[in-house]
């Protein structure tokens, strides 16, 4: 972890765990893993609300600040076997750095608050990464689904289109965007607002080019049809 952090963050270390957060939840979160890892923490409080993700995700409060705290896992064919363990640091580092840059660039992804990475042997790792969440938001499956017959679904699909164009304005490639990891927030001004999540999985090219923005729709519009909502 010798990667230069962004602004405002700061490293946590003790026996067993490296993380970067936040410098306002330094000491929570130092605090908290005098006594486990950051998901049992979640896992345990009895305000949690438990979200649907590839792992445990869970919505709780931590220093009175409303977070989203989800145990890394693998995807793919493999993940059956290879489940929460990485080799190294994980990916939660350039997580954070894909985040800050595209956060930066003006794309709308929830801001990341901290990560941890536990030692789990001379090579292997597991971590949490805990995100700001966002009030009121779901997914665009949810947000489209059968229950949501009232949606204004014109209105979800201009902000996944902004999204979009944002994501290409800043060359930035989602390998894996699909309509479970596409957050709606509700409307604060003209139309709602979309979210990226899983932002571990962009990679980048020339900012602008067409085919980014043709790879991305591609993808999602792929996850759509399988998923019933287009």
């Amino acid at each position: 972890m010798a990667a230069l952090l962004p602004a405002g963050y700061q490293r946590i270390q003790a026996a067993g765990v490296d993380g970067v957060a936040r410098e306002a939840l330094v000491r929570p979160l130092m605090t908290l893993l005098a006594r486990g890892t950051l998901v049992d923490y979640a896992r345990r409080r009895p305000d949690r609300r438990e979200l649907v993700g590839r792992g445990a995700v869970y919505a709780v409060r931590i220093d009175d600040t409303p977070v989203v705290v989800r145990h890394a896992r693998h995807g793919g064919l493999f993940a059956p076997l290879t489940r929460d363990l990485f080799v190294g640091s994980t990916r939660a580092p350039y997580e954070l750095a894909v985040s800050t840059r595209l956060r930066d660039d003006g794309v709308a992804t929830p801001e990341i608050m901290a990560y941890v990475v536990y030692r789990v042997g001379p090579a292997l790792r597991r971590a949490d990464v805990v995100t700001r969440e966002v009030p009121d938001a779901a997914d665009l499956l949810t947000v489209l689904g059968p229950a949501s017959a009232s949606t204004d679904r014109g209105a979800v699909w201009e902000a996944v289109r902004v999204l979009i164009a944002d994501l290409s304005r800043a060359g930035a490639v989602h390998a894996d965007l699909n309509v479970k990891n596409v957050l709606i927030a509700p409307a604060t001004g003209p139309q709602p607002v979309a979210y990226a999540l899983d932002v571990d999985r962009v990679g980048w090219r020339r900012p602008g080019d067409p085919a980014v923005a043709r790879a991305n729709w591609a993808r999602l519009n792929r996850s759509a049809r399988k998923r019933g909502v287009l």
